[in-house]
């Protein structure tokens, strides 16, 4: 079963989204189908609130009244979702379930897209963005988490390294 997991939208009881999380969770762990169904997911986005001069910051729902669920989809993964106490339903016409676009989870936030970058220790790299526009330089570091690369530049004849976004650079 070579199937990539994708992201569903289930929609819940409003106010019940932390509880069908967990009864997920807890359904997928007891019958050890964490290899179909790998994540549930509140989207939630902070908000600052401002109360007699002090700041607190609480957990909006960005929506309200559903949860993602990342999961490999089968009869068995739909049955056990679909019957959580609490859930209504997925999210797509009639009874079929359809995935987000990649693009859509990205723009909730729920997963980073890992950016592919075609460039190695070593290379030879042209800025093509920032301060440090149209310098060239070698690659030192390529760090894949923060998604920038250390970069020695030559400047007033001395070679001075850099930390640059993946985006700010391209390969010559």
């Amino acid at each position: 079963m070579s199937e990539k997991a994708k992201w569903y939208v289930v929609h819940t009881y409003s106010g019940h989204e932390n509880k069908v999380k967990a009864n997920i969770e807890k359904l997928v762990e007891n019958r050890g189908m964490e290899d179909v169904v790998h994540e549930v997911a509140v989207p939630t986005e902070d908000k600052i609130e401002i109360k007699n001069g002090k700041k607190k910051v609480k957990q909006k729902k960005i929506f309200p009244g559903y949860v993602i669920v990342k999961m490999i989809m089968t009869d068995e993964s739909w049955y056990l979702v679909r019957n959580t106490r609490g859930v209504t339903g997925f999210v797509g016409p009639g009874s079929k379930p359809i995935p987000l676009s990649d693009e859509e989870v990205r723009n909730m936030g729920i997963e980073e897209a890992i950016p592919e970058i075609d460039i190695v220790i070593g290379d030879t790299i042209k800025v093509i963005s920032g301060p440090f526009e149209s310098f060239i330089g070698n690659v030192k570091e390529i760090n894949l988490e923060k998604h920038t690369l250390k970069v020695l530049i030559s400047m007033f004849g001395r070679e001075t390294p850099v930390e640059l976004d993946f985006v700010q650079v391209e390969k010559l």
